[in-house]
């Protein structure tokens, strides 16, 4: 059934984006007026930024644009706090305002032209719509070939994700209500969405280049990430731990029956070499074996502790 003209907020995650922002801006502007003049989405729609704790003038520009628009809102957090953890500040900021929120990330990589279509999905009753990627083109290829491995792990490790889906997606208000129910300070918000069990669908587009400024993401932040998706949803590697610890264990009694028949047929040679280079081995594995249990002791130890994913400042253009 559909939905008339329902409340939209697109949620705009920011981290020192002065150069790319005033353009994103009159974008994003152009289209959210076209939409309304068009009847898509209501009179009270906004653009909400969410500056994660920026050291240039994002603030300052969203600031002006708030003073130059009633449709734009923004929410500074007191420092920076993470993608993930900025995109939460704007889902619980916008939730209360709006029957639908688009989450996109200010550079505008994603194509805002199928925002139209997202919404035309929930007006047929989607609850749910995720922006996904046709290919990857504008990446380089070794981000192509991680992202390739990453996506067929987690699928394998058992948890339900997207491919070449980030985290530009419609949700309705009660998804939103839905995903903030999930307390866990170790985010991964596109395998949580994935999990909630409404309605949804995927529009497909294709990714441009970034307007201006620099990757966000670099190499090690995309690592990070991808271990906190693979151990905030999956406890396979620890029990693959205890399997290769099986595995040793058939090798070492393979190896002890070896030895005792070489030493009691008068064979037995004693051997530096494989002495030392069954140490290391053995000892690699036991480390990476401590390594992984470890990286899921550090998320008890995050949980526990249950600080606040993050802090705001202040806000603009939000009652």
């Amino acid at each position: 059934m559909a939905k008339d003209n329902p409340i939209l907020y697109i949620v705009v995650s920011c981290f020192n984006e002065q150069e790319a922002l005033p353009q994103s801006h009159e974008r994003l502007s152009v289209l959210m007026n076209e939409m309304i003049e068009q009847g898509i989405i209501a009179v009270d729609s906004k653009l909400l930024y969410v500056d994660d704790g920026s050291r240039d003038n994002t603030w300052e520009i969203i600031q002006k644009f708030t003073s130059d628009n009633d449709r734009v809102a923004g929410v500074k957090l007191a420092c920076n706090s993470g993608h993930q953890n900025a995109l939460m500040a704007g889902l619980t900021a916008a939730v209360g305002h709006c029957d639908i929120t688009v989450s996109i990330d200010a550079d505008l990589q994603d194509d805002i032209n199928v925002i139209p279509k997202m919404v035309e999905r929930y007006q047929d009753g989607c609850d749910i719509v995720f922006g996904v990627r046709r290919e990857r083109k504008t990446d380089s290829w070794f981000k192509r070939t991680t992202a390739g491995l990453f996506y067929k792990m987690m699928n394998h490790l058992g948890v339900n994700t997207i491919n070449n889906h980030a985290d530009y997606r419609l949700m309705s208000r009660r998804a939103v209500l839905a995903l903030l129910d999930y307390k866990e300070r170790n985010l991964f918000i596109r395998g949580i969405v994935t999990k909630l069990g409404y309605k949804t669908d995927c529009v497909y587009y294709d990714r441009s280049a970034r307007i201006a400024g620099e990757s966000k993401y670099p190499f090690k932040q995309m690592a990070n990430f991808a271990i906190d998706g693979i151990t905030s949803f999956s406890v396979k590697p620890v029990r693959l731990v205890f399997v290769v610890g099986v595995v040793f264990l058939v090798i070492a009694l393979i190896m002890l029956i070896y030895v005792l028949t070489a030493y009691f047929m008068g064979r037995a040679v004693s051997g530096w070499p494989s002495l030392i280079l069954s140490v290391w081995l053995v000892g690699a594995f036991i480390l990476i074996g401590l390594g992984i249990i470890g990286e899921y002791v550090g998320k008890i130890y995050t949980e526990v502790k249950n600080r606040p994913r993050y802090n705001i400042d202040t806000t603009v253009g939000l009652d």
